[in-house]
């Protein structure tokens, strides 16, 4: 958050007015100026965070022109609608801000925090137990810092929260004049952290295996080759290049959830005949041992040109037939159809289906229908391909009981076609 003073002429700002230290909120002079985008302290009586070009007996000359009255400030902003906590203390160090958010994470009502010193409201400690405040002096200290950087303190009772803060200064090197802080809760970044710990621990256990075999295998190789028969050779070389192609597909697995969370996947638009991409994976499948008879696939014609990136498009068909082939019973069906906003393409089986209560969680990070293997991103990255092309993906129950993945991608075109 930016934070700026309102220091043009008429704004009503008298630098280093005090603030009233008695019993019950401070009693803070109308002349006082606000932060720019903070209305101002309200004048007595006032509730706390009111704009104060919405309280009655305040200056005119305090909206900027062009903004009418109750707009605070011309941005409309009441602290109290803040997601994140605030606390602007003034030049004295005593609380003239305190809004909703941050009273709810401090359990300290605004009225107590009004007009008491920032040390007091807001006693904050690292996370070896040591005073902020002191340690940070902000009226202290040198006079080129322009605040702290957001960083983990503890509250009274031991909650943890993120806090940094803003040294608003009349000018580069003069005493600071505000005192601006920000509070969030740590809720959000526990769950990233505690994301990206399954993540190194789902990686690690499916590396390890493959590594293993691999290792092993050719160690054994090395060692004994004379030993060996041809077909033993052969047994062994083959799995050593299965387990390689699965540390490939994590890897690349990996490689596509980074982009994914990141905003980078890059979609290279190409031609794509997806009927034809559905009958060369059926046929992938079937020479690796499952039944012709077990796949049905259904194509409407006249079907819209599509443009899509073929590899990604490979790789969302892919993981959808392993799917309903790992997880499923009976017949897949695959239907191929157009649709008002595009192609839609359904991947359906006869096994058991989703529980209800998960069909939310599907495509979610680690999700697995089943303890039949996989690392439980497959479907993750499906659905942010899908969304990468502009499209939609849902599930449901199919006619023949099992689990229904329907996805739609629209019609679209190239860039150097539309521009």
């Amino acid at each position: 958050m930016t934070v700026g003073t309102n220091s043009s002429p008429g704004a009503g700002t008298t630098a280093g007015t005090p603030v009233s230290a008695g019993p019950g909120p401070a009693q803070v002079p109308p002349q006082v100026g606000g932060l720019a985008g903070v209305p101002p302290q309200a004048p007595a009586g006032a509730r706390a965070g009111t704009p104060v070009d919405s309280v009655p007996g305040t200056r005119a000359d305090a909206v900027p022109p062009g903004f009418a009255p109750g707009e605070g400030l011309g941005f409309g902003i009441d602290p109290d609608n803040l997601p994140d906590g605030l606390v602007v203390a003034d030049d004295t160090g005593r609380v003239i801000c305190f809004n909703r958010a941050a009273a709810r994470m401090t359990a300290t009502a605004p009225a107590q925090a009004i007009g008491t010193r920032i040390d007091r409201a807001l006693p904050l400690e690292d996370l070896e137990g040591r005073r902020w405040w002191e340690l940070t002096d902000p009226y202290g200290g040198l006079a080129t810092r322009r605040g702290q950087p957001e960083r983990n303190l503890l509250l009274p009772g031991g909650r943890e929260v993120l806090v940094s803060a803003s040294y608003i200064r009349s000018h580069p090197t003069g005493p600071v004049r505000r005192l601006v802080v920000t509070l969030r809760g740590t809720e959000a970044r526990r769950r990233t952290e505690r994301s990206h710990a399954e993540l190194i621990a789902t990686v690690a256990h499916e590396l390890r295996s493959p590594l293993t075999s691999v290792k092993g295998f050719t160690a054994t190789l090395l060692a004994k080759w004379e030993r060996f028969t041809d077909d033993q050779k052969r047994l062994m070389l083959e799995t050593v290049d299965a387990d390689a192609n699965r540390v490939t597909r994590l890897i690349a697995e990996l490689l596509d959830i980074s982009r994914i969370d990141s905003g980078r996947l890059e979609v290279r638009r190409q031609p794509v005949d997806i009927a034809t991409a559905v009958g060369r994976h059926v046929q992938a499948l079937t020479a690796n041992g499952q039944a012709p008879e077990r796949f049905l696939v259904s194509v409407s014609r006249p079907l819209p040109d599509l443009w899509a990136d073929p590899d990604k498009i490979d790789q969302i068909l892919g993981n959808l037939l392993e799917n309903a082939v790992r997880h499923g019973e009976g017949t897949v069906t695959i239907g191929v159809s157009p649709h008002e906003k595009g192609t839609a393409v359904t991947v359906s089986d006869e096994g058991p289906g989703i529980p209800e209560e998960s069909m939310g969680r599907v495509f979610t990070r680690f999700w697995r229908g089943s303890k039949r293997g996989g690392t439980g991103l497959g479907l993750y990255i499906v659905k942010g391909i899908v969304e990468a092309h502009g499209g939609t993906i849902t599930v449901g129950r199919g006619p023949g009981g099992g689990a229904e993945f329907r996805f739609i991608l629209p019609v679209s075109a190239p860039a150097y076609l539309t521009q």
